[in-house]
């Protein structure tokens, strides 16, 4: 039995860079992966997937050229083949740089395998019995699979991308994030698409304002949506020839495509773990429990990126590492809780998150100021021929503290940056609504949208 100073079971955004930190204090790793170097992100993820919408926007700007004056011949269409290959080609680099830095590492052992624990510092990979002082679960989620859809020839966010053909007619279960931006990507590269929600809105988690405008940009795109869909299932009934039941309380009980994506939500990678062995606690959804510097109940053994359910994202996941890092390597006390909330929906255009919700701000029974803003009020989105959307903005009415904000339109993904570096700075809301932007921007209206606060 080999012993370790760590051991870190996938190579997601955590796991990685934590290995090349331990082995850059000359102390010893068994990294253990069953299937890509790279985790989620990189394979079937944030890289993949960012390639395909900007595939799809050159399809979007192919079709729209009029209205901003450029005649462009019809005939444009989407070789899914190309785009898949380029795509494919993008992954390639990463991994292989990725696998050839792992590799020439000398404090770095490789294991391709499915691990599990045997005790609560020994873990078996490949019949292996390896043991180490910390340990580190890294091992990400999938794709849930609702019960109804057994027997169907359904995809979720992996076998979408492996396809060569653009689907017909592709059937979307699901309309939240990941639905959202397939369909979209799908819809421009010729598909007819149709999102099925069970809830009353798309992406429940945010504000209804922000639903009900993603959901119409999108419609004004040919996207079908039936939302309030209940009593989901699939039928297959012959290869291109797939139904799927919604028994909604209006309109057609079925809706059949040729192709079904199902993006319902992920469930973490920890059932295979025998986390019992090591007496590591699971949540009732199978998530690890952590405290806040990521830690498990079992001393020395940390969860960190998508299965110990304190984030969904890359950038959550990286940030895991630096807590944990620092907290070993440099003494610090960082924890996961002193972190922002942000993320983004990368439909065209989109949406930039920060801290709270209007909603939850309410909910928080705080005294509460907000501000909002169209997306046309600004000039550079007339000038750029995109003015779907808004910023909008929660501010703490005592403290002068911005609690959330949006920005739902061109560049929204990084323009939101600016608000959440105040926020993190923990200044009042005054010191960008004071401050000069450039012009023209997108970004200018943020300080115009602060000038105007509304009581809740």
């Amino acid at each position: 039995m080999k012993n370790y100073d760590a051991i870190i079971i996938g190579s997601g955004q955590a796991g990685t860079p934590l290995a090349f930190k331990y082995a850059s204090q000359k102390m010893n790793v068994a990294f253990i992966e069953k299937e890509h170097f790279g985790g989620t992100c990189l394979n079937v993820g944030c890289t993949p997937t960012k390639a395909y919408v900007a595939s799809a926007r050159r399809m979007f700007d192919a079709q729209n050229g009029e209205a901003l004056g450029i005649q462009i011949p019809e005939g444009a269409t989407a070789n899914l083949k190309k785009i898949r290959q380029r795509k494919d080609a993008l992954i390639k680099k990463s991994v292989d740089g990725l696998s050839y830095a792992l590799g020439k590492n000398k404090y770095i052992d490789i294991y391709k395998g499915e691990a599990s624990f045997k005790g609560r510092k020994t873990v078996i990979v490949n019949e292996k019995e390896i043991t180490a002082d910390k340990i580190f679960i890294n091992v990400g989620a999938r794709a849930r699979v609702p019960e109804g859809f057994e027997n169907v020839n359904f995809m979720t966010n992996k076998e979408i991308l492996q396809l060569d053909e653009i689907p017909e007619h592709l059937v979307i279960v699901g309309g939240s994030y990941i639905g959202l931006e397939f369909g979209q990507i799908f819809r421009r590269f010729g598909s007819e698409v149709t999102i099925i929600e069970k809830g009353d809105r798309l992406i429940g988690r945010e504000d209804p304002e922000v639903s009900f405008a993603i959901q119409q940009i999108l419609e004004k795109e040919g996207i079908n949506f039936r939302l309030n869909a209940r009593c989901l299932s699939g039928t297959q009934h012959s290869p291109g020839n797939i139904t799927v039941r919604v028994d909604c309380s209006e309109g057609d009980k079925e809706i059949s495509g040729t192709h079904l994506l199902l993006a319902v939500g992920r469930v973490p990678n920890t059932d295979t773990l025998k986390s019992e062995a090591a007496g590591i606690n699971l949540n009732d959804r199978g998530y690890v429990v952590v405290n806040d510097c990521l830690e498990t109940n079992v001393q020395g053994i940390y969860a960190l990126g998508d299965c110990n359910g304190r984030g969904a994202f890359t950038h959550t996941s990286y940030n895991d590492y630096e807590i944990v890092a620092e907290n070993l390597f440099e003494g610090k006390d960082r924890k996961v809780t002193d972190r922002i909330m942000t993320y983004a929906l990368f439909i065209d255009p989109p949406l930039g998150r920060a801290g709270m919700t209007t909603e939850q701000a309410i909910k928080s029974g705080t005294n509460i100021k907000t501000g909002y803003r169209k997306m046309e009020d600004v000039a550079r989105a007339r000038e750029k021929g995109e003015t779907e959307g808004f910023m909008q903005v929660v501010i703490d009415g005592d403290t002068e503290r911005i609690l959330g904000a949006a920005v739902l339109g061109v560049g929204g993904d990084e323009i939101i940056s600016g608000i959440l570096n105040v926020m993190y700075a923990d200044m009042p809301y005054t010191v960008i609504r004071d401050s000069v932007q450039v012009h023209p921007t997108v970004s200018e209206l943020i300080p115009t949208m602060l000038e105007s606060l509304q009581a809740k």
